[in-house]
């Protein structure tokens, strides 16, 4: 198993997986969503060398998306140095192996690399059992905010309520 950059042959995988995922979460938190992603979001993603994939036996058994900035969600939190990350979407094939200690792992050393203190992320309603997950992957749960304003994010950010997560790293 290793993360590597996702490069632009991988966009096609990537929105099979996209695609996996939201039928998952209408099993499990139909009230919440994702709505289709833009093709050109991960292409830029892809270029900018911020959209990753857990690879195991040749095969993409995870990705994710990260940023250094998330002022409409994070608001006066996203001056603090953090990476932010989006959009886990697990191959079906792989579920169940907690890819996301995996990432939070990989995630301390990249984030301490590019000199950042913490690392974030979000999901959309009050889904308990994924703030379970994401507290016992090592995410101090910081509550629930509603969104002053949204229109600069996906179409599932709309008037929501959005469960922030982070992990607060170690002086550097």
């Amino acid at each position: 198993m290793n993360i590597q950059l996702s490069i632009a042959q991988d966009i096609d995988e990537i929105f099979r997986l996209y695609g996996a995922a939201t039928a998952y979460q209408k099993t499990i938190f139909p009230e919440n969503t994702w709505p289709s992603f833009e093709r050109k979001l991960v292409e830029t993603e892809i270029q900018e060398q911020r959209q990753f994939k857990l690879v195991i036996d040749d095969q993409i058994a995870c990705v994710w998306a990260l940023t250094f900035s998330d002022p409409q969600i994070w608001e006066e939190r996203d001056k603090d140095p953090s990476i932010y990350i989006h959009r886990i979407a697990t191959n079906p094939d792989f579920r169940g192996q907690n890819f996301v200690t995996k990432i939070v792992e990989w995630a301390r050393g990249y984030a301490k690399s590019h000199q950042k203190k913490f690392i974030r992320l979000d999901t959309c309603g009050d889904n308990q059992k994924l703030i379970k997950h994401y507290t016992g992957c090592g995410f101090n749960f910081l509550g629930i905010v509603r969104l002053e304003r949204a229109d600069e994010l996906p179409s599932h950010y709309e008037d929501a309520e959005v469960c922030l997560f982070e992990i607060q790293l170690v002086a550097l």
